[in-house]
């Protein structure tokens, strides 16, 4: 059931209604809640709810086994279960059939003839996402920073709320568990943020992303018909397309849940404004960068051990991470680039560091405006170009990319292409420096009520005007 589709807007609409007549019984309340979420998720097939259920039934048993004893041998072997159960399931749907075919491909090229052995199963939705959710939950326990919960229906619930459920962001229970705990009243407030955030979520998405998915895939398809700007104009296509789809869907993830009284984490800062690497990851995909950070960079030893440890550290969270996105190797070499440039740049950020704790005047204003203006161009750059290791199908399309773009060549689509990018992409930039200057994600509604009332009504009727014609799934459905 995709939030840009009429089957969602009638859920909701219903469920809405009758959740609202429930708040004065929390219980009955989170039944509810619990009920459209597997209503929400069985949408798309039914029979992965099981895998909900294991990964909602074991997690909460571990964690309360967890908490009943002080053994720490007891505990790690609890902990094992969740970590066993949960990344094993994901392993089976999500990286068997990869992996199989990756050793026969390495085989062969060995002169071994060995024919994969594969089970072509169908990738549930979502399950990246509730996964790595479950897994902070235990995790947590065993490190004895939350207490798990007493309450099965409560617990289920933070494991299945449809707003996140399928693309985030990854809620912490620490953050999440108490808000489904509580009673909850919803303020004047929340609804209207919430009623900006799903219009403006649903823009991003309809009206930005998905018409310049048309140029994106148009470029990436049939790449070797096109050379130079056409090149370029295919990648900040991809660029665009992917963080008005992302952004928007967790826009209208934070939306609905305001709505219901909850609030969800911020998963995007304004990335494209980033300088560096590691500033990239605290703006971009903030859930799962955070996650990676506090239980596998940390994990393996983080920036403790010397400068090279800090470096392995850094370049094996990113290889996970790009593995995480998907079962594919340019996943693997997205994550590997990222990977390397966080290694790159980290001499620098430290020097940086360094320097402004140092009592020194600093430079004069243009002196800085420039460096700033250049260390983003150049990054953002890098940026583009890890976003073409992620949307590129082979390695003979990446090398077409990374050594034809680079020319001013150009074609009878540039003209077109570069039109669309543009009409489409110049309310995004608008509004992300709007959002930057005042240093708010909520700026386009600070201002007088028919301020607010007319952006929010000219958005709403872009929505039919400029939609492609077909519902798109959401990119990060296939994580």
């Amino acid at each position: 059931m995709l939030f840009n589709s009429l089957a969602f807007a009638i859920f909701i609409v219903v469920f809405y209604n009758f959740y609202l007549h429930l708040q004065r019984s929390r219980t009955w309340q989170n039944a509810w809640l619990l009920a459209g979420s597997y209503l929400f998720y069985g949408w798309w097939d039914w029979r992965f709810l099981s895998l909900l259920w294991i990964s909602t039934a074991v997690d909460y048993f571990v964690g309360r086994r967890m908490a009943a004893t002080d053994d720490d041998g007891a505990r790690k072997r609890w902990m094992l279960v969740s970590v066993c159960t949960n990344l094993g399931i994901l392993g089976l749907f999500k990286y068997f059939d990869f992996f199989a075919e990756s050793f026969a491909v390495a085989a062969g090229s060995l002169g071994w003839q060995v024919d994969p052995l594969t089970l072509g199963l169908v990738l549930p939705v979502g399950i990246s996402f509730y996964t790595f959710q479950t897994l902070s939950y235990t995790i947590d326990i065993y490190r004895r920073k939350l207490e798990p919960t007493t309450s099965l229906l409560d617990f289920a619930v933070y494991v299945a709320f449809f707003p996140q459920l399928v693309a985030g962001p990854i809620e912490r229970a620490s953050h999440f568990l108490p808000q489904v705990a509580r009673p909850r009243t919803i303020s004047a407030g929340q609804i209207e943020a919430g009623l900006w955030l799903i219009i403006w979520g649903l823009f991003k998405k309809v009206v930005i992303a998905d018409n310049v998915a048309g140029v994106a895939n148009t470029v990436f398809n049939g790449y070797e018909s096109y050379q130079g700007l056409d090149l370029v104009i295919g990648a900040l296509a991809f660029t665009v397309q992917i963080y008005g789809d992302f952004s928007g869907y967790s826009d209208i993830a934070r939306g609905l849940a305001k709505l219901m009284g909850f609030e969800l984490m911020v998963n995007f800062a304004l990335p494209y404004f980033s300088r560096t690497p590691s500033e990239f990851w605290r703006r971009w995909h903030i859930s799962l960068s955070s996650w990676l950070r506090d239980y596998l960079y940390i994990s393996l030893g983080g920036n403790r051990g010397g400068r090279y440890k800090t470096y392995r550290n850094l370049s094996l969270t990113m290889l996970l991470g790009g593995l995480w996105h998907g079962a594919a190797w340019n996943f693997v070499l997205w994550g590997a680039f990222h990977g390397l440039i966080l290694c790159v740049y980290r001499p620098f950020e430290i020097r940086k560091r360094r320097i402004a704790k140092a009592e020194r005047a600093p430079a004069p204003l243009p002196v800085r405006m420039g460096m700033a203006f250049g260390a983003w161009a150049i990054f953002f750059v890098l940026t583009v170009i890890g976003w073409i290791l992620f949307r590129a199908e082979s390695v003979p399309q990446i090398t077409h990319f990374l050594t034809h773009m680079w020319s001013g060549a150009t074609s009878k689509a540039t003209g077109d292409m570069a039109t669309t990018l543009m009409w489409c992409a110049l309310p995004l930039v608008a509004a992300q420096i709007w959002q930057y200057l005042r240093h708010d994600l909520l700026a386009p509604i600070r201002g007088p009520w028919i301020w607010r009332a007319a952006l929010c009504a000219v958005l709403i009727a872009c929505l039919p005007l400029f939609a492609p014609g077909e519902s798109v799934e959401f990119i990060y459905f296939q994580f």
